[in-house]
């Protein structure tokens, strides 16, 4: 049997607290029972007391925002799971659009996957700035007040007690100022801007509108990052830390930061510590096993990859950052799974195919290197290392002509290249162009002086062409730089320079 029902859950981010606490107070005045999480219950609770207060309420409302739906891609995140519980227990959902949101917009329409794709479907409210009070007066009565034939079900002891505490907390709340819901306006604004500089702007307004608003200052951090003030963003974030301890993603933007300054140690205590407060933060997992691979400490990096990807298996980053640690450690076979299934998962990344070119030419498979590199070059065809790597490939093949064509267009887009330059420098070596091949090194050694391999070719090439001298100096140079270089190979070079000086 249809009937009114005065029941509603109010599903929100809560960086848009302030106006899911206004329309609490709006409804539960006209005599609504509301639940809306006021006291962020911890995740344990979710599927007890979260989704039991869901499915005991006729009416679903969620707040939209440009910045509601960010995390929505992850399986895991709060708020997809609250709009697909609603979906599935057929609550009466309505859309909330505040500040612009719009669902035609690519950045939100790409969150809208899965069971959420529908959500565009249904009838939303537009609540225009400055007019909050006409909305919800539109919600009251057209939205809310319609007969429904809901099944509800009746909350569990637990989740009923968590809800009566949470309805205390929330009601005792002062009431939402004007000046609040500006705050969320502007940081709304500075989240849809794509001008840095106007989103560093609207950041700065919203804090001093609302002084300990946490997640604008992790986002204006962020915003600084992209700006390359660490020190300024590093600030930031730790003032989001100090107004809000338990924010994972204020953590994980600091060990970024720190990162980016040369601070690993830092870096990985904040990406741990993000990682404590949400076992579920896959993007976490990825971040520090970036900072385990930048340490050398591969089975770590690979272990935190493993287990981004087991929290969030389309994640074609992870795939290819675990097969650069695996191929480092050897693991030929390991890696070049990993680059195929990043392959499969996003097959426009040139550096994908690069990686596992350089993999299948490690294995020795050079054709399917060479072919792999032209993947690469193909989507993405100023990419001077694929031709460089295509190049060296090629020549390993006995296709030296067109190693140097790939040799000659790596210069041209990076001619400030040394490694480009000296493996030219080779391949005009084995074509019997010493001319062009000691011309090549030459320019080599003035781009990267301290290279011994290349005074070392250098040497041969002057050999080849009579001139026992300047291979004699060039000899003396590689002896000086390549204090690393085995003895037997050093004293082979001291041997040369002997029998050099006797054609003098």
């Amino acid at each position: 049997m249809k009937r009114v029902e005065k029941t509603v859950f109010i599903s929100y981010r809560h960086t848009n607290e302030p106006w899911a606490l206004a329309i609490y107070q709006n409804l539960t005045s006209h005599g609504y029972d509301v639940f809306m999480d006021f006291m962020r219950l911890a995740s344990g609770d979710f599927e007890a007391v979260i989704l039991g207060n869901l499915r005991a309420r006729a009416h679903f409302v969620v707040l939209l925002t440009p910045s509601a739906l960010e995390r929505c891609d992850n399986p895991g995140d709060f708020l997809r799971l609250e709009i697909e519980t609603a979906l599935d227990s057929r609550r009466n959902i309505v859309p909330l659009m505040l500040e612009g949101f719009n669902f035609g917009t690519p950045s939100i329409a790409s969150k809208l996957t899965g069971k959420l794709a529908v959500l565009k479907q249904y009838n939303g409210l537009d609540v225009p700035v400055g007019y909050f009070p006409e909305a919800m007066s539109r919600l009251r009565d057209r939205y809310l007040n319609v007969a429904l034939e809901a099944v509800l079900h009746p909350p569990s002891v637990v989740a009923e007690q968590a809800a009566r505490q949470d309805q205390r907390a929330a009601s005792n709340a002062p009431p939402v100022s004007e000046q609040e819901l500006a705050a969320q306006q502007w940081f709304e604004r500075g989240f849809d801007a794509v001008d840095t500089g106007e989103q560093l702007r609207c950041y700065t307004e919203a804090i001093r509108l609302k002084p300990d608003f946490a997640d604008a200052y992790n986002n204006r951090g962020v915003t600084r990052k992209a700006l390359g003030d660490m020190a300024g963003a590093i600030q930031d974030y730790m003032e989001a830390l100090r107004l809000a301890p338990q924010m994972d993603e204020a953590y994980n933007n600091r060990a970024t930061a720190r990162s980016l300054t040369g601070d690993l140690d830092g870096a990985l205590q904040d990406y741990t510590e993000a990682i404590r407060l949400n076992p579920q933060n896959a993007l976490a997992y990825y971040n520090r096993g970036n900072a385990y691979l930048a340490r050398g400490e591969l089975p770590a990096a690979i272990g935190d990859f493993t287990e981004g990807i087991r929290l969030k298996p389309d994640d074609s980053d992870s795939y290819h950052n675990r097969a650069i640690a695996r191929s480092t450690g050897g693991d030929l076979e390991g890696a070049l799974a990993d680059y195929s299934e990043a392959i499969r998962l996003k097959p426009g990344s040139a550096e994908t195919y690069y990686g596992r070119g350089k993999v299948r030419k490690a294995a020795g498979d050079v054709d399917g290197a060479i072919n792999d590199y032209g993947e690469a070059i193909g989507l993405k065809p100023d990419y001077p290392n694929a031709y460089i790597s295509r190049g060296i490939a090629r020549r390993t093949a006995g296709d030296i002509d067109g190693a140097l064509e790939d040799y000659t267009e790596a210069i041209r887009l990076q001619p400030d290249d040394s490694a480009a330059y000296y493996t030219r420098g080779i391949a005009r070596m084995i074509k019997g162009d010493i001319d062009g091949a000691l011309q090549d090194c030459t320019q080599s050694i003035c781009l990267q002086p301290d290279d011994p391999d290349a005074f070392y070719l250098r040497a041969l090439l002057w050999e080849t062409a009579e001139n026992p001298g300047a291979a004699i100096a060039d000899l003396e140079a590689y002896l000086k730089m390549a204090n690393g270089a085995p003895a037997t190979q050093q004293a082979e070079v001291k041997s040369k320079i002997r029998t050099l000086r006797k054609k003098i």
